[in-house]
């Protein structure tokens, strides 16, 4: 697969890409992770989605990421949002940060771009025991028959090395990445909603995958937007699309000293 780089899609995804839902907070707060006053660090924070949601539940937020475009989307929306966070250019394996000055740290829709070993360990380094590592996903499901099944077709069809087609939303492999840093008491929760899409939305956030604009050249990435405008008038016309998602959440603990 050619080099993936989220910065050549900023914009789409800052203005496409649906955040973590609210209940998804509420359910990592019973976890006692993004709670009024920690100080919290968002691993590969993009456009700010963690940063921003933790930010406005009282939290100290550090929003890293590696990619300039997409830290400036994430400051654009954390000020239309009234929401205040840092943003830091670097990246998770190696931040540059003081050891022990976080209470949390989360990684949200990114940890599978890591060098996940360095970025566990970097974790763990900038943690105060005690702390916790949280890393969150909210994937799309191709479910047979749904607009996610059709869209995950045609990006194949425009970009045969894209490879994370038919994903359950379940990432068992970040289990073995905490334990192996040395965290603790690991726990997970996974739960399935239905999120609404217009079709220029729906276009939008795919353009903004890894599959397309992030991959794809400028004239295949039109080429692409084409023909899922077309596929979504024939086969989904519904002004409104419900599209399946999953959540999932996986909790690793630093040990007290």
């Amino acid at each position: 697969m050619s080099k993936i780089d989220f910065g050549l899609t900023a914009a789409d995804y800052a203005r496409h890409r649906a955040g973590f839902p609210p209940d998804f907070f509420a359910r990592a707060a019973l976890w006692g992770a993004g709670v009024r006053g920690q100080r919290v660090l968002d691993l590969g924070t993009g456009t700010g989605t963690l940063a921003r949601g933790f930010a406005a539940r009282g939290c100290r937020v550090t929003g890293l990421d590696p990619a300039a475009p997409m830290l400036e989307q994430a400051r654009e929306l954390s000020r239309q949002e009234g929401v205040e966070a840092e943003y830091i250019q670097a990246r998770a394996e190696d931040s540059g940060l003081p050891d022990a000055g976080f209470d949390l740290i989360t990684a949200g829709q990114c940890w599978h771009w890591f060098k996940r070993p360095r970025a566990a360990a970097e974790a763990w380094r900038l943690l105060r025991p005690g702390g916790a590592l949280l890393i969150a996903h909210f994937d799309w499901l191709p479910l047979p028959g749904s607009v996610v099944e059709a869209t995950e077709v045609l990006i194949l069809q425009h970009n045969p090395a894209w490879q994370f087609a038919g994903d359950c939303g379940i990432h068992w492999r970040w289990f073995a990445d905490l334990a192996g840093a040395g965290f603790i008491a690991l726990e997970s929760f996974s739960y399935d909603l239905d999120q609404p899409y217009s079709h220029a939305a729906w276009r939008g956030r795919i353009r903004a995958s890894a599959g397309v604009a992030a991959s794809l050249d400028a004239a295949g990435v039109e080429r692409f937007d084409a023909a899922h405008a077309a596929l979504l008038a024939e086969r989904f016309p519904q002004p409104v699309l419900q599209v399946p998602h999953r959540v999932f959440a996986l909790i690793g603990r630093k040990a007290c000293a």
